[in-house]
């Protein structure tokens, strides 16, 4: 399902008491439901590019798989809108466990979780990797770069993982949610090793965001938008370094600021 991520919609501009007939360019928008091993588990809303790699990321978030060699075979229905993936070792799934809040508790630290897999499946990174000021300047300034999509229709996200002196690969959507998850697929359909990367980021960083980082494994998140603080209370116990509002020349370092060398 890689089809185009934007369509045209005519309207009518109001530009100075002036009404003006234009042809403008949106961002689509379908929905994909994820039937897993026969049964209906999900259904994302998104945009209809990289989505077997949006169903892996997905699934692993969710806890449902750990590695790529979990799937046995994925196929889909592009005109029909459904994703069929099937597990070699299916475990059962309680709705409890994608519905119920839980206080969890590791390494001597309160942690809250709203979700059990969350709790089974997000981690402390262990990455030493450090970057400069300057790469991570380059780097914001390379995922603008690749984000013709949201120049020509405002309506996406972008995320990027990253070398601290490049970018590996990026995958835009219409949920900075999927944007991750996508590239999450990435890193397991290809088996990458990303102990020394870095994400670059679009969005806002909640704590949804920090905690699909933490399960990537990767210790530093970089973003042009603002975090919330439950996500900056997770990052410091997840030992995920946080940048916010890298514009220009400047930027916020939110946790273990080690991480971050000013030259």
């Amino acid at each position: 399902m890689n089809k185009p991520l934007i369509s045209k919609w005519p309207l009518k501009k109001i530009v100075n008491h002036r009404i003006i007939q234009e042809e403008e360019s949106i961002a689509r928008e379908v929905p994909l439901t994820v039937i897993l091993n026969g049964q209906e588990f999900a259904t994302l809303v998104c945009s209809p590019a990289d989505v077997r790699e949006l169903a892996v990321g997905f699934l692993a978030s969710e806890g449902v798989i750990r590695t790529i060699e979990d799937v046995q075979s994925m196929s889909i229905n592009e005109n029909q809108g459904f994703i069929y993936v099937e597990l070699k070792n299916p475990q059962p799934i309680a709705p409890s466990d994608m519905s119920k809040r839980l206080i969890g508790s590791c390494c001597g630290k309160s942690r809250q979780f709203y979700f059990k897999t969350d709790a089974a499946t997000a981690k402390t990174v262990m990455s030493k990797t450090k970057i400069t000021q300057e790469q991570c300047f380059r780097l914001m300034k390379a995922l603008n770069a690749r984000s013709e999509i949201f120049f020509e229709t405002g309506g996406v996200h972008n995320a990027a993982l990253c070398h601290p002196d490049k970018i590996i690969a990026a995958r835009t959507d219409i949920g900075r949610h999927n944007a991750l998850d996508k590239l999450f697929g990435y890193i397991l359909t290809n088996q990458l090793n990303v102990k020394d990367c870095v994400i670059a980021f679009s969005g806002r960083i909640s704590s949804e965001v920090l905690l699909k980082v933490s399960k990537m494994g990767i210790g530093i998140l970089l973003s042009k938008s603002a975090p919330t603080d439950l996500a900056l209370k997770t990052a410091v116990d997840l030992n995920i370094t946080v940048a916010g509002f890298i514009r220009e020349s400047k930027m916020n370092v939110y946790t273990h600021s080690d991480r971050i060398i000013c030259q």
